[in-house]
């Protein structure tokens, strides 16, 4: 368990790294913009993902809920089976796989597609990432 926990801990700590590097860099004007709405003029079920992380973290989540609302709605369903299947790799080693899980998965996934076609439509245009 404990080289298990070594390793968990290692990758949070690169990727909490990465993230905050990001998130300085966002402060200061530098984005990676998306390749998909760049490349289609369309926009992709992730597009203000980042604006949404960044108004999370200034704790504005009327504004983070605008700039992605699937996104926003799917993230804490998913940080759940992320928990459990962490805690069940590290205590088990290996990563717990249950029906509910399936469930969830499928259901975002389901969500991101429908969503990522409807805020192309202009009808939709309020889904847009602002």
């Amino acid at each position: 368990m404990r080289k298990r926990l070594k390793k968990y801990l290692i990758m949070l700590a690169v990727g909490l790294t990465a993230g905050v590097i990001y998130f300085l860099l966002t402060q200061l004007g530098f984005v990676i913009p998306c390749i998909f709405h760049r490349i289609t003029g369309f926009y992709c079920p992730g597009c203000g993902v980042t604006r949404m992380c960044i108004n999370i973290i200034k704790l504005d989540f009327y504004s983070a809920f605008r700039s992605n609302p699937a996104v926003f709605v799917i993230v804490p369903f998913l940080a759940v089976i992320f928990t459990v299947r962490t805690y069940s790799y590290l205590k088990f080693g290996t990563a717990k796989h249950e029906k509910w899980m399936t469930v969830i998965e499928i259901t975002s996934l389901t969500i991101l597609i429908i969503f990522g076609v409807l805020r192309n439509i202009p009808a939709f245009s309020f889904l847009a990432p602002m």
